[in-house]
């Protein structure tokens, strides 16, 4: 694994309420070649105030691999295909990972759309 002295690879933390939006924007990410990967992890429940009031949901997480340079276009593309208000986008910088997956992170989130 190497060390990154830069904050130029994420991973992206975002909910859907279901299935077909968490995929349906998988998709346009990687199609797009805005995010390299993407996880879509069903079930998870979440606990969380709205509008004064406490909500429960049942979600379904995106784990969201790409880099800094594409972070304002996915923003964009979440925020126009997501059925919530506030959507859920929250980053974290990648300090640390095995090269030849960064390498092809790179090269495949050659964003020119």
């Amino acid at each position: 694994m190497k060390n990154l002295d830069n904050t130029y690879f994420r991973v992206l933390y975002i909910t859907c309420p279901n299935m077909n939006d968490a995929e349906n924007i998988a998709r346009i990410l990687v199609d797009n070649r805005i995010a390299a990967c993407i996880n879509i992890v069903p079930n998870i429940k979440s606990i969380y105030t709205w509008q004064d009031k406490v909500e429960e949901s049942n979600e379904v997480l995106l784990i969201i691999k790409t880099v800094e340079d594409n972070l304002e276009k996915l923003e964009e593309v979440v925020k126009k295909y997501h059925p919530y208000t506030v959507p859920e986008i929250i980053s974290w910088n990648i300090k640390s990972g095995n090269v030849e997956y960064l390498k092809w992170m790179t090269e495949v989130t050659n964003v020119s759309v």
